[in-house]
């Protein structure tokens, strides 16, 4: 189980939970179940899949110019699939790297393999010969709490 989803009261996808947290939550009563496992029961708890918040939260931060970068965030938005292999990613590649003036952004990182990541070393993937299965771009929040 990837965690616990968190409704906004409104019912809008805020963000995701570990159960752990999730059930805090019930505890606390700031949230009820909106979906549970059936059959499955935490202590008093059914098994939650879904909580919705009982107050309304104002996120009028979500709508502006999205998330901020981070390599947590550029694994979840290419779905920890290498860039440029398909395969398992755990490393972040610079497309122009960081020696030629690089910058950490949404539209020069993508996720990359250790033996991709290794292979394009300090080069451009045109240098190295290498093609880009997916074109870097800047999510949005509600992009990266979906997966």
């Amino acid at each position: 189980m990837n965690g616990v989803l968190v409704l906004n009261a409104d019912l809008g996808p805020l963000h995701r939970v570990s159960l752990r947290h999730a059930l805090r939550m019930l505890w606390r009563q700031v949230a009820v179940v909106h979906e549970a496992e059936p059959d499955q029961a935490v202590g008093v708890y059914p098994m939650p899949r879904v909580v919705r918040l009982v107050s309304y939260v104002v996120t009028r931060w979500r709508f502006s110019g999205g998330p901020a970068w981070s390599r947590r965030g550029v694994l979840v938005r290419d779905g920890h699939r290498c860039a440029y292999c398909g395969g398992s990613a755990s490393t972040v590649d610079h497309v122009l790297p960081s020696s030629r003036g690089g910058r950490n952004s949404w539209l020069n990182t993508v996720a990359a393999c250790g033996g991709c990541n290794q292979r394009k070393g300090d080069r451009t993937p045109v240098e190295a010969r290498m093609t880009l299965r997916v074109t870097p771009a800047a999510p949005s929040w509600a992009a990266l709490a979906r997966r």
